[in-house]
């Protein structure tokens, strides 16, 4: 019997809730995919209300650390525990929507135009930055990298300097966008199929299509659970 799920103590229940798991998950030798012990175990081990650990569990399925199945358990995401503070997480759920309709207002225009405008040069950069995301999706990782230089390649397509610039200076916020979507489970192949269907109509020479599928694109960003958690 393990000592890594003995009794919390406040403050920082959340802090402490995550080094216990963290513990746990070491010494017990889980791996992605496993699943925990009950809620109602967790709750007595640690020393805690159900609703208090219901709170934290569900703070850490919005960072991607667990998976709660309704009335099947919850199970490991992944080994990693590193997690945000929720002072951080709450900004982050604060500045999303913001961050959204940014993308909203201003990628479906570069799309739109780099569909009008494109060269050979544009077209084999963007097909190269689809071929980095599935290679990483291929690999077991988000697609991250591929995703950043695919919509980077977008901007450089759309032949309009001021407003790649604005997009540019918007990239640490939409790396933050584009974590917080591609770490929702099954979102990464699906990513990669709109980024691909961005690109058949920027190749088609299609601006309406191109602007719909990066619209789509945008909206589905958008899904993701930190926006529908209730701290």
């Amino acid at each position: 019997m393990t000592d890594a799920l003995r009794p919390l103590h406040r403050p920082r229940l959340y802090e402490q809730l995550v080094e216990r798991l963290r513990e746990y998950v070491r010494e017990v030798g889980l791996k992605a995919g496993d699943r925990l012990p009950s809620e109602r175990e967790l709750a007595a081990r640690l020393g805690v209300s159900r609703n208090t650990l219901k709170q934290a569990t569900v703070a850490l399925e919005v960072q991607g650390v667990l998976e709660i199945r309704h009335g099947g358990g919850t199970y490991l995401r992944r080994r990693d525990l590193t997690v945000e503070p929720l002072d951080t997480l709450l900004q982050r759920r604060q500045l999303l929507p913001d961050i959204l309709d940014t993308r909203d207002a201003v990628e479906p225009k570069l799309a739109a135009l780099a569909a009008e405008r494109r060269t050979d040069a544009d077209l084999a950069q963007l097909t190269s930055a689809l071929a980095v995301m599935a290679d990483e999706i291929d690999c077991g990782e988000l697609g991250e990298e591929g995703d950043r230089l695919f919509h980077l390649a977008v901007s450089v397509a759309a032949h309009s300097q001021i407003l790649a610039e604005f997009y540019h200076r918007l990239a640490p916020q939409v790396t933050e966008s584009r974590r917080e979507s591609l770490r929702q489970p099954g979102r990464p192949v699906r990513s990669l199929a709109q980024h691909r269907q961005i690109f058949d109509a920027i190749a088609d020479a299609d601006p309406r299509r191109a602007a719909k599928a990066a619209r789509q694109h945008v909206r589905t960003v958008g899904e993701v659970r930190l926006l529908s958690w209730e701290p």
